[in-house]
């Protein structure tokens, strides 16, 4: 369960299949800021996409080649990276693992 409010206990927020290999975790949000976590297996995609927020990432655990505007980085855990708006990104999971996103503002379709 995501909240719009001041508090999400962890044993509240759910998980939501979004593609194959990847899952996602609500976790939360107001109309300027949203946070949430998605869980990878290795060999999973985050194709390579666009949208309007503005975008920072945390590399909690596993090993991501990370796309931003052309530039790839391999990205391990404690590594972080930032989109802006507009800007072609995407993701290949190396060793299965989770990231912890956030965005401005929130991005209604999560919701």
């Amino acid at each position: 369960m995501a909240t719009s409010g001041s508090f999400l206990k962890g044993q509240d927020a759910q998980w939501q299949e979004m593609a194959e290999g990847r899952r996602m975790q609500m976790l939360c949000y107001n109309d300027q800021l949203m946070m949430l976590r998605w869980e990878f297996a290795a060999g999973a995609v985050g194709e390579p996409h666009t949208h309007p927020h503005a975008q920072t990432a945390y590399i909690e655990s596993g090993l991501f080649e990370v796309t931003i505007d052309g530039v790839t980085e391999l990205l391990g855990a404690g590594s972080s990276y930032v989109v802006d708006g507009g800007v072609l990104h995407g993701a290949l999971c190396i060793e299965a693992g989770t990231m912890v996103d956030a965005f401005t503002p929130h991005r209604a379709d999560y919701i």
